[in-house]
């Protein structure tokens, strides 16, 4: 049976949206399957909308445009707002919830909260909150393994910002173990 995974990532210019989808991407191109990644943000960038549509599939995608995820990340009030009822039955809402009070509940989606944020600021990696989250997917939906994201990293991040390879991680982890 084919199985297709379609995940929003939905916040505000700055949060790094579009490096969380890239690298969700990226990794499953590794695994060797068929990737699509759509960024979407408004004219005002930092500050503005900001969504990244990524499917991850074994068969060829149709189209890049992801209406109805199966995997909500949601960074931010808005976006939750915006997208909590077009999830898919079955699928995962995960919110930064330091940023986020949860009013809503659906018993149809798995919902998980992740002070994102936060940590990401306790623990020194300001603006990497982006990982943090990425790291909670990965833990939670098993779409693909905190190894192989760690490996895609490795590849994305340029040698002369080493540093920033190993924050990566770090929230990487932080997000994976909450």
């Amino acid at each position: 049976m084919a199985k297709t995974t379609k995940i929003l990532i939905a916040g505000f210019g700055g949060q790094g949206i579009l490096f969380a989808g890239k690298a969700l991407a990226y990794t499953g191109l590794k695994a060797d399957m068929e990737v699509s990644w759509l960024p979407s943000y408004g004219p005002e960038m930092r500050g503005g909308t900001a969504n990244c549509s990524v499917t991850l599939s074994d068969t060829p995608i149709g189209s890049p445009i992801v209406d109805k995820p199966d995997i909500l990340i949601a960074m931010n009030l808005p976006s939750l707002e915006k997208y909590f009822y077009e999830t898919e039955k079955g699928g995962y809402i995960i919110f930064d919830s330091s940023l986020i009070t949860k009013q809503d509940t659906r018993d149809d989606v798995i919902t998980v909260g992740i002070p994102a944020t936060k940590m990401a600021s306790d623990n020194g990696l300001d603006g990497l909150a982006n990982m943090i989250m990425l790291g909670k997917v990965i833990k939670v939906t098993n779409i693909l393994t905190i190894e192989q994201i760690e490996n895609s990293l490795s590849q994305m991040v340029p040698a002369k910002k080493a540093e920033l390879l190993q924050k990566n991680i770090k929230a990487i982890e932080l997000g994976y173990n909450y």
